[in-house]
């Protein structure tokens, strides 16, 4: 997404919950792998369309979270689509590296199993290396 978009249809569409909030699915847009779920208020919506880098909203921050920010690891908007009900984004990006904290290139890395809980991710970069700890 090369453009600034008017987020106004966006807006109105969008069924924000009481918190504010709205569910976002950020999908690699080539392959259709699904990356992570994060969740968007108004302004991370406007900030996204409008620089078509990807913002999301930090609830344990309760600030604004630009993807990549500290780890370098950013989305770069492709595509963004609202469901039919308006409660959920799905976030079509370019993924810069790995988009889960815990340093795998997803976040849906637990499988359940009859055997049980199996990890299929394998971590790529460890966290200590994407945030300087």
């Amino acid at each position: 997404m090369s453009a600034a978009i008017d987020p106004n249809a966006a807006l109105d569409l969008l069924k924000f919950d009481s918190d504010g909030l709205v569910a976002a699915i950020a999908q690699q847009h080539d392959s259709g792998e699904v990356l992570m779920m994060a969740w968007m208020n108004r302004d991370a919506v406007i900030e996204t369309l409008a620089t078509g880098q990807v913002c999301y909203w930090s609830r344990s921050r309760s600030r604004l979270w630009r993807k990549g920010e500290s780890s370098g690891q950013r989305q770069r908007l492709v595509d963004f689509r609202i469901d039919c009900d308006g409660d959920t984004i799905l976030l079509c990006v370019d993924q810069e590296g790995v988009a889960c904290h815990t340093g795998r290139r997803h976040c849906f890395y637990t499988a359940v199993r009859p055997e049980g809980l199996v990890e299929i991710a394998p971590v790529l970069v460890s966290p200590d290396q994407l945030y300087g700890a």
